[in-house]
Order: structure tokens, then sequence, then C-alpha cells
């Protein structure tokens, strides 16, 4: 099986170099996605998440180094390191093993088993630290192609701006000149009001792009690929009413379960 998977991955990238960039980039990614060393939960979650869109509107290519900023439970980190992972660069910049408080080393140790599990598809994966507010240490300046978050950004919220602006110039320093920051985050209607601590886990796009902007960074592009038009992003218990979380349990989940994940903004900006 371990053979398979890197076996089509390999092959995935000839057919790329035959007949273009373009369709040999295309080729890998989708056999990323494809890869029965994926978590079968998380293929479930495809069809919210979009993984080929969104990573093709970001311009990933298999040959970058890519920066995935506080990677969780590493539901991208799955397709992202076996992609990456013969021509490129993943760096996972997330919990500090080493640091000094006791829950964000678990936290540190919990990934480090889960890249350990699979070391056929993981063994390659750098580690950089993105812990805020307290340290940011995952790529020497102006390293980096590509630095990708996934629905983060409002639990940065409550460190404040003067955390906000120092976690927004470490991902602008860290990349090279050209390079891109991809962005995906819970929305936030216009109409609704946005509070300093994003409670709800939803943030205004026009809130989030000011953060990036205000950091040096240029809006390239939208996708309304991530979209979901049956959010109101108005649930007790905020974005976490909503799957797969389920905070308020068997509470109104089937209504919630025909809404299906969040309403997304999906945003990519440039370091001039």
């Amino acid at each position: 099986m371990k053979r398979t998977i890197l076996t089509a991955l390999a092959s995935a990238m000839l057919v790329c170099a035959a007949s273009g960039a373009t369709a040999a980039e295309d080729a890998a990614l989708k056999a990323a996605i494809a890869a029965p060393s994926r978590t079968p939960a998380n293929v479930e979650r495809d069809v919210y998440r979009h993984p080929y869109e969104t990573l093709s509107f970001f311009g990933i290519k298999p040959t970058m180094t890519v920066v995935e900023l506080a990677p969780g439970g590493g539901w991208y980190t799955e397709i992202l390191a076996p992609y990456l992972r013969e021509h490129g660069k993943l760096i996972a910049a997330g919990n500090d093993l080493a640091a000094p408080g006791e829950g964000e080393r678990k936290a540190a140790e919990r990934f480090m088993a889960r890249l350990n599990a699979k070391p056929e598809a993981y063994n390659k994966v750098a580690l950089g630290v993105f812990a805020p507010p307290r340290k940011y240490d995952f790529a020497p300046a102006g390293s980096v192609d590509l630095v990708l978050t996934f629905r983060n950004i409002h639990n940065w919220m409550p460190h404040g701006p003067d955390n906000l602006k120092a976690l927004f110039g470490s991902v602008y320093t860290s990349l090279k000149k050209g390079g891109v920051f991809g962005i995906v985050e819970h929305r936030l209607p216009d109409s609704k009001v946005q509070d300093a601590s994003a409670s709800s886990g939803y943030m205004h796009e026009k809130y989030v792009i000011g953060l990036a902007e205000a950091a040096g960074f240029k809006l390239l592009a939208k996708s309304e690929v991530n979209a979901n038009p049956k959010d109101s992003a108005d649930h007790k218990g905020g974005v976490w009413a909503l799957p797969p979380t389920y905070a308020n349990k068997d509470e109104d989940r089937a209504k919630y379960q025909a809404i299906g994940e969040s309403d997304r903004m999906t945003l990519k900006f440039i370091k001039p």
C-alpha cells in the first residue's frame, strides 16, 4: 500500500513533466488528495473544504517551499506532505515541543505522533514554531514561496492588535518577494457586528483584508470556492454549532447538518 501511494504520486510528477507544468501540478495534487493514506473522516469533508480548488487557487506547485500555519489535526497536512515530499518542502508551523506550558507541549507531541505514525508520507515534513503571542520561529526571512492558514485567524484575535501585527509581520518576513499568503476563514456578514475577540468564530472579510494589508500585503484575488450561502453565521455556540463539531450536540442537529460547514472567505495575498 505504501509503495502504491508513492508510485502514484511519482507517476503523476512524470506525467506533468511530459505534458506541461500545469497538467503535471494538477495531476500530482489530485494524486495527493486521492491517496489512500488519508484519514477517511477527513476525506468525507472534501465536499465542504474543496482542497483541490482551494490549493489550485493559491497557486501551489510541487516544487515550492510551503508553510502551513497552525496545522491543528493535520487535515491539510495529509495532502500537502505527500504533494511536496519529493520536489518541494512543507514546514508545519505550530505548537512548540519545548514550550514552557504543558498544554502547548502536549499539543505539539500529539501532532508529532501523527507524523511519526506515517513516516512514508511525513518523514520529510519540517517543523517550525508558530505559537502566538509568544514565539514565531518557522522559516528564515525571504525563504518561503507560499504560506497557508485555514480557519485560524479568529483564534488569534484575543491576543490583541499588537500581536496580530507581529503575527502577520512574521508571515510577511518569511515570504520571498512575490510570495503568496493564502487564507481561508469563517466569514461574518457585513451586517453583523465584529467583536474584538471573534467569539463566534466568524470574521468580517474586510477586517481580515485590513490585517494583511497593514502588514504590507496586497490582495491579489478572492474566491468563493468555500462559500456557503446556507450559513447565516448566527448560531447558538457560534460556528462550532455546525458540522463537524456540533457544539450543541443533538439540539437542532438536523438543521445544522442541512446547513453544512461554515461560509468561508478564501483570500490570496502577495508580498510585493
